[in-house]
């Protein structure tokens, strides 16, 4: 099976011309087997240990602490020990942690997940809060929302209330309530395209991703409001199209510019790119350059992220 031929004509416009290939080449294979440890339950030496002692080999990822790799192939033994069992390990892709991270919530803060499931990233701020403060996760479909609900318990999350509601309307019920806010959005999830399933692709279409598009704005529109004054709010996609990236915040800063700044964001290895100056006839906002645009390797997703701090 081949990536559809549009996606490709467009992700050829997206990523640097000396990059192309390496990039296409991500999609043909499964990636390494990323997980970390939940430091609710566990400290990365004890898991280690733990995960020795039953016989599974790993790899420290070095940039992160807490956070390993193993081959695709031994993902099954890795979800048959007690350590996954027991909450004290969460799988997820490398790109999907470095989001909650950057947005670095502290312990007793005032912390809005605005499209949480199934709770992967909620899992790291629940982790980063030390479970104390106050944690909302916001989910709209209700099978997500409960499957949000149940990782959360047995991950140890106490501090965490969830809502199944519509992020679009969060805003303007809780104007100025966030110390901060992730908006991790619905997207197209191109980053996550196989050339050997089928089921990651049929969705697509560049229709589609401007109808997400349209969501996307409305949700950053209601972060904000939802965001108190010098508070910081983190987007991110798993997406590679500007009208998901990009346009979103051209849109939030053409109508909220005067009152936000945008975030340098430093990341330690070098498969990123600056985000795009300009797609078909928009001319982005200069301080969109800030944002990175990850670019996928055999560890990790492709990814979209912009920090940003509304002004008092």
């Amino acid at each position: 099976m081949s990536l559809p031929e549009a996606f490709t004509e467009r992700l050829e416009k997206i990523v640097p011309h000396e990059r192309f290939a390496a990039v296409l080449k991500t999609f043909d294979a499964p990636k390494q087997v990323t997980f970390r440890v939940n430091t609710l339950k566990s400290t990365p030496s004890e898991l280690e240990a733990e995960l020795s002692q039953g016989g599974i080999a790993f790899e420290r990822v070095e940039w992160m602490e807490g956070v390993y790799r193993i081959a695709p192939e031994d993902k099954l033994r890795l979800t048959q020990t007690e350590a996954f069992y027991g909450g004290r390990l969460y799988i997820q892709n490398l790109s999907s942690m470095i989001a909650p991270v950057l947005l670095a919530p502290r312990p007793e803060e005032t912390v809005l997940d605005l499209a949480a499931a199934p709770g992967g990233k909620t899992l790291i701020l629940a982790g980063m809060m030390q479970n104390t403060g106050w944690l909302s996760a916001v989910e709209p479909s209700r099978e997500r929302f409960f499957r949000l609900c149940d990782n959360l318990k047995q991950q140890g999350v106490t501090n965490a209330h969830t809502y199944m509601t519509d992020g679009r309307s969060v805003g303007k019920k809780c104007p100025e309530m966030f110390d901060r806010i992730l908006l991790d959005a619905p997207c197209s999830s191109e980053a996550r395209f196989k050339t050997y399933d089928e089921k990651s692709t049929s969705f697509w279409s560049v229709h589609k991703v401007k109808e997400t598009s349209k969501l996307q704005r409305r949700l950053l529109l209601s972060a904000f409001d939802a965001l108190k004054p010098g508070g910081k709010l983190l987007y991110s996609t798993c997406s590679f199209s500007p009208e998901e990236n990009e346009s979103p915040l051209q849109h939030l800063l053409e109508r909220h510019g005067e009152r936000l700044k945008t975030l340098p964001l430093v990341l330690p290895f070098d498969n990123v790119q600056k985000p795009l100056e300009r797609w078909g006839k928009e001319v982005y906002d200069e301080r969109i350059q800030n944002a990175v645009r990850i670019l996928p390797t055999d560890t990790i997703d492709g990814f979209f992220i912009c920090l940003l701090e509304k002004t008092s």
